[in-house]
């Protein structure tokens, strides 16, 4: 069974846009679409390492504000010709609260 971190109420979260976590060793953005899906991703554009928390969030994808890359929150994978991705992390709500899973955090800052 997995652990969860609480990190914030949903409504801390504006639709349509972001929220820094800051993990050790590991900066996630936390997004929320228009219809209140929540995902968590690397914050960092692996093209120019632009801060994909400043992004425009359109469905569920965010382009970068450096380039114009996309990418697909679930996936994390970048769009159309572009190549590269980001990581993705596993996030839920109970209860209007936001929880990522805390043993995947854990795994990724170690490395």
């Amino acid at each position: 069974m997995s652990e969860w971190i609480e990190i914030g109420d949903l409504e801390d979260v504006p639709r349509r846009g972001a929220r820094c976590v800051g993990v050790p060793g590991l900066r996630l953005a936390v997004f929320r679409t228009q219809q209140d899906q929540v995902f968590a991703i690397e914050n960092r554009c692996p093209h120019r390492g632009g801060p994909l928390s400043e992004g425009i969030v359109h469905g569920a994808s965010v382009t970068c504000p450096l380039h114009n890359w996309a990418f697909d929150l679930e996936t994390g994978r970048a769009q159309g010709a572009d190549a590269g991705e980001v990581r993705t992390f596993a996030v839920r709500i109970v209860a209007g609260r936001i929880q990522l899973a805390l043993g995947e955090l854990m795994r990724v800052a170690a490395e």
